[in-house]
């Protein structure tokens, strides 16, 4: 039966690419697909070669770079295509995503049918929220890509926001365990969209927002988007047996995805429509910021209507999920003790070191490859034209490739799969370093290493987090361990910031600058595949049993 599964995984990831292609694959080039540069000096350079000159937005100058070595003339870049049409593919996905679902292995813990029913209307609108949140963050990479931000100077944000989002956590944790997820999740929503909304608003007005600005306002979406985690697994975690968590896992991959797909395939196609020219200071693009906004508007609704934090609040019987918590009397702690408890649990620790490791190489590939592209020349590849796309179908298949192990393979062990992806990764940063000069090559390697950290990242954050937290203490326990994820993204962001080059710069264009890049996944993947497998064996128990 497992190995029927990974074969359907493999022939899930091709199944998808070969549906994307179609849809997708009417044009090459800068001007083609969801990788059309949308502002028009940095489209123009990108619609040749990645030799041409290239307008280095932020870069102090206005000038365009000389090309090192003359090329082909430039092609004229193609008008994108309008966003309605991106509703064929999505709608598509969106069908395939269902017929995974429904064939995922059962898992028979005597939930009756009303339940299951009353469950997807719990995690659907919550999950889907959680997706667009990553919309309403993920848009700031959008905006780097445009040549509204340097290089440098998102490193700067997103370094910034990223230790925001992880010390947050250390509050916001123990509040999602004392308020409850459902309140949690509009709390989150809600600061999203309004920061977002505030961006866009000031854009519309006219008024193009600092770097400086930019940073701060990031900071505080980060705040608020840092409940989104922790309120999705504290909910979860009270709906889902332990037997089941794995599979989940898959589904919390596939949200994540499309999170991913909606900001990289959905913003650039926004920023097309509506960007004006790139200056130093940004790209007035207001609709890449109130899109988001206004969805989170929608899905606070549809979550204040729908979402419970447990099955008792939605009229049904409450049930043991059998995990950490397990046994446990409903005695109040002080966040204190708790934090103090989870600090003290060395699963919970390693977990969470694993995933600063994720959070490291996670951002490193999903914030970093498009510029390495662009710069070397691989902006032809379909992984570059359409990364949004490719990032989901490497979510939802890695999600569910590591839900169905982990459950039907390892006994709903975590660290055995996390292991698995970990090697995937270091075999592929280990790859891309002696491929730098094969840009078309290298986006293929980055595909699957991005099914891999995507997998890991939703098996322990999203899984791993219920089961040794408990379902009590589910916030504390995701909060501390996405709050390292954070911190390793911060990592990645200040040192990639600082060591790579510029996107549109002449020296983006040098194979040799951009050798950092996997050198210092190497290590970093390393580290997590040795922590994954100390913790082979390890699984939650009752009273704290492992």
């Amino acid at each position: 039966m497992i190995a029927a599964w990974l074969r359907r995984c493999v022939i899930l990831f091709a199944l998808l690419i070969s549906v994307a292609l179609p849809a997708y694959g009417q044009g090459s080039g800068a001007g083609s697909g969801s990788g059309a540069e949308p502002v028009a000096p940095v489209a123009a350079a990108g619609a040749g070669s990645a030799a041409a000159p290239v307008v280095a937005a932020g870069s102090g100058s206005a000038a365009a770079a000389p090309a090192a070595k003359p090329t082909k003339p430039l092609a004229k870049a193609k008008a994108p295509k309008p966003i309605y049409e991106e509703g064929l593919p999505l709608a598509i996905l969106l069908i395939v995503i269902i017929l995974v679902i429904k064939r995922l292995p059962k898992v028979d813990v005597g939930h009756t049918p009303a339940f299951l029913q009353r469950r997807v209307y719990n995690w659907l609108p919550l999950g889907l929220t959680y997706a667009f949140l990553y919309m309403a963050r993920y848009n700031f990479v959008t905006f780097k890509d445009i040549g509204a931000l340097d290089g440098k100077d998102f490193g700067t944000l997103d370094g910034w926001g990223s230790v925001v989002y992880g010390v947050s956590f250390l509050l916001n944790g123990p509040l999602t365990d004392r308020w409850g997820g459902r309140t949690t999740i509009l709390i989150a929503a809600a600061g999203a969209l309004g920061t977002n909304a505030v961006i866009g608003v000031m854009m519309l007005s006219g008024t193009t927002p600092s770097v400086t600005m930019l940073t701060v306002l990031f900071c505080v979406n980060m705040y608020f988007q840092s409940f989104g985690a922790v309120s999705i697994v504290k909910v979860n975690a009270s709906w889902f047996h332990i037997k089941e968590r794995g599979t989940f896992g898959g589904i919390f991959g596939i949200l994540i995805s499309l999170g991913l797909y909606f900001a990289y395939d959905w913003g650039t196609r926004i920023a097309a429509m509506t960007s004006g020219t790139a200056v130093k200071t940004g790209t007035p693009a207001p609709w890449l910021f109130l899109t988001p906004a206004i969805i989170l508007a929608v899905f606070w609704v549809l979550c204040f209507k729908w979402v419970r934090d447990t099955p008792g609040q939605a009229g049904l019987v409450d049930f043991d999920p059998q995990d950490a918590s397990s046994g446990q009397a409903d005695v109040k702690e002080s966040a204190v003790a708790v934090i103090k408890r989870m600090m003290t649990n060395r699963f919970i620790i390693i977990i969470a070191l694993i995933e600063l490791c994720s959070g490291f190489l996670r951002q490193g590939i999903l914030k970093w490859y498009r510029d390495f592209a662009k710069g070397i020349g691989g902006m032809d590849s379909f992984v570059y034209e359409h990364w949004g796309m490719v990032s989901c179908i490497a979510g939802i298949t890695g999600g569910i490739f590591a839900g169905v192990i982990s459950d039907h393979l390892f006994g709903n062990r975590r660290a055995p799969v996390a292991a698995f992806l970990y090697m995937i990764m270091l075999a592929g940063a280990c790859l891309i370093l002696p491929m730098l000069g094969m840009p078309v090559a290298v986006s293929w390697v980055i595909a699957f290493m991005a099914m891999a950290i995507i997998g890991v990242h939703g098996m322990l954050s999203g899984v791993a987090s219920q089961d040794f937290g408990g379902k009590k203490n589910a916030g504390v326990a995701t909060g501390l361990i996405d709050g390292f994820v954070y911190l390793g993204s911060a990592s990645q962001s200040f040192f990639y910031g600082a060591t790579l080059p510029s996107k549109g710069s002449p020296e983006a264009h040098n194979v040799d600058n951009w050798r950092m890049w996997p050198i210092a996944m190497i290590p970093v993947a390393l580290v997590g595949l040795v922590l994954a497998l100390t913790l082979w064996n390890a699984r939650p128990g009752a009273k704290g049993k492992k």
